[in-house]
């Protein structure tokens, strides 16, 4: 899960580039970049970081042209830790092109060994964005050898990409000289819209709130398979380039990882939770009795929405009993396990009026890893709360997720292999309700008719790429916990030194 957006305009983009990054910033705190292209030459500025601290003044100036991309990075795949790995990525042949990526490729491996020995490209990082842009490159080649670059060239290197690439993407590219171009994989899994303005301004994003939030009107979404492409000139040229395309969006966008204010594949995000919490309302009342409750808390932010609905149907007042720290990330994008949960007191604080002598319904977007859970069940009880109760507006995680989202290995999985009382006994609550899967699904479907299949792998274990069996996903997570190992290494290390100089 990261943040893309792409630009090509009559004006610089700099600056547009930097606030679009700044609206997608919940989609990866990890690192950020930004490409911008005067005639043929590109400038790059990308670093380890939040965007504030990526690009400063001397920074911005140097990234100077009319069309440019940027990105927000969560790492999945690769090194959480490597300035080498933050996007976006370059290669110099042919044409000259730069690519930001958002999702995961689940046969980078393989695609690494066939562009070394049959490709002849050589990739240097262990990032799937560098082989995603390597398939591209090489298939432009191909299609444009001996000719001019045209759009129809283009599209039948997407094409190719299609079928070579498996695995989730939505993915802007610079193509140096020529224009600017944007694809979504064939399932349509991660989110990526478009704005076209009458001045010839078209931008590219993973959510609409970006376009929103830099005064640009959604035009659509870029559909599953799709390739769009705009030339210098600011002509829009659209081509379906995959063979049997569907839309099969992300649930987990929906529940956690966009913002509410974002409307991705014609639904509405903040619809979305509210109908959540409908739905997980029917399912507490069938599971204890209301009466039981004297106050709905959310747990800030993506389950307000989901909260409120709740509270308004069992009849109970809604509450802040939270205040978070907005300096703090979000701990679900946290690269390893040591931060993570440090974070989260650092994150949060409880307002002990609104615990002190009651019965609390904490209400949270989902339950993944559980530590976060856990202290946070156990603060409410140090604020003075009578009875802790949990319900989460997501169902059980219960599978390793491969598209994007930082949850590969079943050890990490709190609902992995536990009943729900298990479940209950580790955080530590009184009680725990789960929102019903099929439930879900159709309460968010119903928000556009067009939808009728959701990615909901890891509630219900369902790879619908087909290409994900259980080989695949040992290999994952052997390969995560590697890098598991990796991040809580250099977690200690920075904790210590944190430590350390607290004392000094």
């Amino acid at each position: 899960m990261c943040g893309i957006v792409g630009v090509i305009s009559r004006a610089p983009v700099n600056q547009l580039i930097y606030d679009a990054l700044l609206l997608l910033q919940h989609r990866g705190q990890d690192a950020a970049g930004i490409v911008t292209m005067q005639d043929t030459k590109c400038f790059m500025q990308k670093s380890r970081g939040m965007v504030r601290d990526v690009f400063r003044t001397r920074n911005m100036r140097a990234l100077s042209g009319n069309v440019g991309l940027g990105q927000v990075r969560y790492p999945t795949a690769g090194n959480a830790y490597s300035e080498e790995e933050a996007q976006p990525f370059y290669v110099n042949a042919p044409f000259g092109i730069v690519l930001v990526h958002n999702g995961n490729l689940t046969n980078a491996q393989a695609l690494k060994a066939e562009l070394f020995d049959v490709d002849r490209r050589h990739i240097n990082t262990e990032s799937d964005t560098e082989v995603l842009i390597n398939v591209l490159a090489h298939e432009i080649e191909l299609a444009a050898r001996d000719l001019p670059l045209s759009p129809e060239a283009i599209f039948k290197a997407v094409a190719a990409v299609h079928r070579r690439v498996k695995g989730s993407y939505a993915a802007i590219a610079l193509i140096a000289g020529h224009g600017l171009l944007a694809f979504r994989d064939p399932f349509g899994i991660r989110p990526l819209v478009f704005s076209q303005a009458k001045d010839g301004e078209v931008m590219v994003a993973s959510e609409s709130v970006a376009l929103d939030g830099t005064g640009h009107q959604l035009a659509r979404d870029v559909a599953p398979g799709e390739a769009v492409f705009i030339d210098m000139a600011g002509t829009v040229h659209t081509r379906q380039c995959a063979v049997r395309p569907s839309l099969n969006p992300c649930m987990f966008e929906f529940v956690y990882l966009a913002r509410p204010d974002s409307v991705m594949d014609g639904i509405s995000v903040y619809q979305a939770r509210l109908n959540m919490g409908e739905t997980l309302a029917q399912r507490l009342i069938s599971t204890m009795p209301p009466s039981e409750i004297d106050v709905v808390i959310p747990i800030p932010e993506s389950s307000r929405p989901s909260a409120m609905q709740l509270a308004q149907k069992i009849g109970k007042p809604y509450r802040e009993g939270f205040v978070k720290n907005r300096y703090v990330g979000r701990t679900f994008i946290m690269p390893g396990q040591a931060v993570r949960k440090k974070s989260v007191r650092q994150k949060l604080n409880a307002i002990g009026v609104e615990f002190r002598g009651r019965n609390v319904l904490l209400v949270d977007d989902s339950i993944v890893r559980g530590t976060t859970s856990k202290e946070i069940v156990q603060m409410a009880r140090e604020a003075g709360a009578r009875k802790v109760y949990m319900a989460s507006a997501a169902p059980p995680v219960r599978f390793p997720n491969v598209y994007g989202i930082d949850m590969p290995t079943k050890e990490e999985l709190v609902a992995n292999g536990r009943s729900i009382e298990e479940i209950r006994q580790f955080i530590g609550a009184d009680a725990l309700i789960y929102q019903d899967v099929d439930a879900m699904k159709r309460v968010v479907g119903a928000l556009n008719p067009r939808v009728v299949s959701f990615e909901a792998s890891c509630f219900d274990g369902r790879y619908i790429t087909g290409d994900v069996g259980d080989a695949d996903l040992a290999a994952l997570e052997a390969q995560r916990r590697l890098q598991f190992e990796e991040e809580e290494s250099n977690d200690r290390g920075r904790l210590a030194l944190q430590s350390v100089a607290e004392k000094a």
